[in-house]
């Protein structure tokens, strides 16, 4: 409304409205770049640009507030000066499209601008075979980057399980499982959401108790309190079970009783050597 961001999300459209938007928003070129646009999931897209002067050296549009105007994308290097310019006028032409469409979303934000990562493989670093479900596709593709299988999974949690279990059998030993609804609860600021979506991941936990894994750790990668609706600084509880874990029986996990735990305050690198601790995987711990 008067070039100001009232919902950064636009409601949460669905990702069947997502599919259609990206539909129209093809169209758009941009002379001396490819352009590839792909839906991902909800209000969720990719835009790809191609060519010998795209780079990754430019600022974003999101200003990850509302009640602000999107912001102009900037060179931060002399080679983001055509990028820059183009992501400016499809950002235009996008809002143009949009307005004309007359639906909840009616214009973009753009982040996380970069060139495909070159990231370590993650069995190589961990001698593991892992692989990942999400439904998510976002973290479908960090896992592919990290050189997991990424195994094929329907979209609800209950899907995720019924693929675990499909494959608990198979020759991995390391499985990444992902849940999402919480997090997007939080950052809409709903707290009754976000604890019904926690109760139904702590409905479906004991179908993963029931396979009898040597480690289970649940975790998150930042806390999205819903008091904020954002990422925010808190500590991110965590718990570890195993034959040698050391905690409480009885403990509950919740943040105060994370703050008295056994492990106490780790940095997250710090994560996967205990992991592999606990399931006995290492020859020896320490130097």
């Amino acid at each position: 409304e008067d070039g100001k961001i009232i919902d950064r999300r636009a409601g949460r459209i669905t990702t069947e409205e997502c599919v259609e938007l990206v539909e129209l928003l093809k169209q758009i070129e941009i002379p001396g770049f490819g352009i590839e646009i792909h839906p991902v999931m909800d209000y969720r897209f990719v835009l790809v640009f191609k060519g010998e002067t795209s780079s990754p050296d430019v600022s974003e549009t999101d200003p990850q507030i509302t009640g602000v105007t999107p912001m102009i994308s900037n060179p931060t290097s002399e080679r983001g000066t055509g990028t820059a310019l183009a992501v400016n006028l499809f950002t235009q032409r996008s809002a143009e499209i949009l307005r004309e469409n007359n639906g909840s979303a009616n214009g973009i934000l753009l982040r996380g601008f970069s060139n495909i990562p070159e990231l370590p493989h993650f069995g190589a670093s961990y001698a593991l075979n892992p692989a990942a479900i999400a439904a998510y596709p976002m973290y479908r593709g960090v896992a592919g980057l990290l050189g997991m299988d990424v195994l094929k999974s329907n979209q609800t949690f209950e899907d995720e399980i019924k693929t675990l279990e499909a494959n608990y059998s198979k020759n991995y030993d390391y499985f990444f499982l992902h849940y999402k609804p919480a997090d997007s609860a939080g950052e809409d600021g709903n707290f009754a959401q976000k604890v019904a979506m926690l109760e139904e991941f702590d409905s479906q936990l004991e179908r993963v108790l029931k396979l009898e894994p040597d480690v289970l750790v649940v975790c998150g990668d930042h806390s999205t309190p819903s008091y904020i609706a954002s990422h925010s600084w808190h500590p991110v509880p965590f718990l570890i079970s195993s034959n040698l874990s050391q905690g409480r029986v009885g403990a509950k996990f919740t943040e105060n009783s994370c703050q008295d735990g056994s492990i106490g305050s780790i940095r997250a690198e710090e994560l996967m050597l205990l992991v592999l601790s606990h399931a006995d995987k290492l020859n020896k711990f320490g130097p």
